[in-house]
């Protein structure tokens, strides 16, 4: 059983309006010019497909799309969006499920943070792994990642704060530097004045980190960017956009 939280029915009914602001044309055209041009008209694979915030709009640019998605709660969302004959999900841990025409996608993509929703190395091994077994030769795997922003801690506290949003949202990261695990804290205003939490666990994995796990997948890294808009990755940036390919042979 994977050690990812899972979404329950009430996760899944406030999903989409929890990330409105990171599902606008101005956020998601970026990214979504960026997987359409890695899958070169061939077969894509999102691990961890959700309501279908990426999966919907690549099928309707004409993608051959498929989804391994850990929660059954968010499946059903998703598919208020799009019948399965359109969109075929399979409701599984991305670290060792198999979707149809394993070995034949052009691309396979975990956005999101979500990699480290996997909270043991060897889970997050397993699905680079998963990965590549799904991967056509030449094929791509690509993620996308946030930095931890360790330097933000107070001394001896451990609590670093994320984002302030316009909105009031509010959210702090606490960590165990030990284990690499993580806790991000949120707070929601609510209409009625009341502040909503929610919480989530994570472990966190460093781009070097990845490139090994990538390494023991039989991966090459291509290309890292600091953002969608293929910015240059540095010390400074908060997170990063990471491809490893395929080798041919």
């Amino acid at each position: 059983m994977t050690s990812s939280d899972l979404y329950d029915e009430t996760d899944a009914q406030r999903y989409d309006e929890d990330n409105v602001s990171v599902s606008t044309p101005e956020v998601l055209n970026p990214m979504l010019d960026v997987l359409a041009e890695l899958a070169h008209a061939g077969k894509v694979l999102e691990f961890a497909s959700g309501t279908g915030r990426i999966t919907v709009p690549l099928v309707n640019r004409g993608l051959d799309v498929a989804g391994i998605e850990l929660s059954p709660h968010m499946t059903a969302k998703l598919r208020e969006k799009m019948p399965p004959g359109r969109l075929p999900v399979v409701v599984g841990d991305m670290a060792t499920a198999t979707a149809p025409d394993v070995g034949n996608y052009s691309l396979v993509f975990l956005v999101f943070n979500t990699i480290s929703n996997l909270r043991t190395q060897a889970e997050q091994v397993a699905c680079f792994r998963n990965a590549a077994r799904h991967l056509r030769p030449g094929g791509r795997f690509l993620i996308e990642l946030w930095v931890p922003q360790l330097q933000r801690m107070a001394p001896d506290l451990h609590l670093a704060p994320v984002q302030f949003e316009t909105n009031g949202h509010l959210v702090f990261d606490t960590y165990d530097l030990a284990s690499q695990e993580c806790m991000s804290h949120h707070y929601r205003p609510q209409p009625d004045g009341s502040v909503r939490y929610g919480s989530g666990r994570f472990r966190y994995l460093w781009a070097p980190e990845c490139d090994l796990m990538a390494q023991l997948a039989g991966l090459e890294l291509e290309s890292r960017w600091a953002d969608w808009s293929r910015s240059p990755f540095t010390s400074a940036s908060p997170s990063h956009v990471s491809i490893w390919r395929k080798p041919e042979h």
